[in-house]
């Protein structure tokens, strides 16, 4: 299995950190989340260290399918529904913002970015999309519903939101990391009033980042019960139609669909980690069933952070960490979430008033069906008394035959066959 995009990776080697070092924010994790942090601090003279356990990019940002969009599967109604159309238009707002910030930077860069439209459709119900559609119509955005979208099956419609963006990640984060101050294979152990601990010396810092995917420290902010994470499969055919545009099936269960040059890229058969579910077989069917000419050549997977609400845990990691900060939680949408953790967290450790903060922040209200959930699997996992133990928090492992690994139902730690750790948010490899 391998990533579409590594083809574009000429990134360079980054050295180890080691001694200690004292800086005003350590940026916590080299995906494309702690870079984008990393550039905007640079780019203020704000002085900084990355420091990544592994190698920059090496986790969950190779495998996006790459789109850039305030479109989030059918969030404004939702948003609209829990919090009131105000909150829905700032998160659509913020989003769009996120969205422009992209257009000005790959203004001068090659990665391949191109402005395309994006849809979300509904196999069935078209009540779901006119409740967004009117949602969106009272905040103000040009949103459309179409009928007579270009896929080769049948849809109740679609609503399109207009020039959004998708781009080559790898090509796009090869020309921002030129001047930032990265250091690779250094592993925070812990974080505390000494500072960051890496195994090799300590790191002081003012304010701390952490920009893991999913937080790796449990005393605070109780991410371990906030959220959960799901496997999503992705196939590149050549030999396919081109779409133009993005496009996304509202219920989370069907395929999504953009083009990249001669590629098709299909996403599908997601699940809860550690459960069972289609992978790339529910790809492979359709597209033998409606593309028998289409060609595989790339096969990949990713996870995602799912948030109880599903908006992004963006800012403070709890309230009684004034300096330490997060950005995680971004329900598949990562790419744009990334831009938008670099503008609120960049305004949040110099001091600085962001006004989409509060709609982000990681302490607001956790009451929301989703919790019970979590909380029940966590429980049940706990308690079996069979099969290898992540050492996360204990939970039991299950066995994913698709990708031979263990995967950990909880909190979505994924580990190879022989333990080593793939996924966080474990910390280290299995015990033999």
């Amino acid at each position: 299995m391998e990533s579409f995009w590594l083809n574009s990776d000429t990134f360079p080697q980054y050295d180890r950190l080691k001694g200690n070092h004292k800086t005003g924010v350590l940026v916590i994790g080299g995906g494309i989340t702690g870079i984008l942090c990393a550039y905007r601090l640079h780019k203020q003279n704000i002085p900084y260290i990355l420091v990544e356990a592994d190698r920059i990019c090496n986790g969950i940002t190779k495998n996006t399918t790459a789109k850039i969009t305030s479109q989030h599967g059918l969030i404004y109604n939702k948003i609209s529904q829990m919090y009131g159309t105000s909150k829905a238009a700032l998160y659509l707002k913020a989003n769009e913002y996120a969205l422009s910030e992209y257009k000005h930077l790959c203004n001068t860069i090659d990665c391949d970015y191109e402005t395309k439209d994006s849809y979300v459709y509904s196999l069935n119900y078209r009540s779901k999309l006119t409740a967004e559609l009117d949602t969106l119509n009272n905040i103000g955005f040009p949103a459309t519903y179409e009928t007579n979208i270009p896929l080769p099956f049948h849809t109740a419609g679609a609503i399109k939101f207009p020039n959004q963006a998708c781009f080559n990640p790898l090509k796009f984060i090869q020309e921002i990391i030129r001047e930032l101050k990265i250091f690779e294979h250094t592993r925070i152990i812990s974080i505390s009033k000494k500072g960051a601990l890496t195994g090799h010396g300590t790191i002081l810092a003012d304010k701390y980042i952490v920009c893991t995917h999913f937080p790796f420290i449990n005393t605070h902010g109780s991410y371990f019960l906030k959220m959960y994470q799901q496997r999503s499969y992705v196939i590149a055919y050549k030999n396919a139609p081109d779409y133009n545009g993005m496009y996304i099936d509202e219920s989370g269960n069907g395929l999504s669909f953009r083009n990249y040059k001669d590629y098709l890229l299909v996403g599908g058969g997601g699940h809860k980690t550690g459960k069972k579910g289609g992978d790339w077989q529910v790809i492979s069917s359709f597209m033998k069933k409606n593309l028998p000419q289409a060609t595989k050549v790339y096969q990949f997977a990713t996870q995602d952070c799912m948030s109880l609400d599903g908006i992004p845990y963006i800012g403070q990691y709890s309230k009684n960490c004034p300096d330490l900060f997060v950005a995680t939680g971004f329900n598949k949408w990562g790419m744009t979430s990334s831009m938008l953790s670099s503008i609120i967290l960049s305004d949040l450790v110099t001091g600085k008033t962001n006004q989409y903060a509060s709609l982000f922040s990681p302490s607001r209200n956790m009451l929301h069906p989703q919790l019970i959930t979590n909380i029940y699997n966590a429980t049940v996992n706990i308690l079996n008394p069979f099969g290898k133990r992540c050492p996360h928090l204990g939970c039991s492992l299950k066995w994913n035959a698709a990708e031979h690994t263990w995967d950990c139902p909880c909190h979505g730690s994924r580990f190879a066959d022989d333990g080593k750790l793939i996924d966080n948010p474990a910390t280290g490899n299995l015990k033999k």
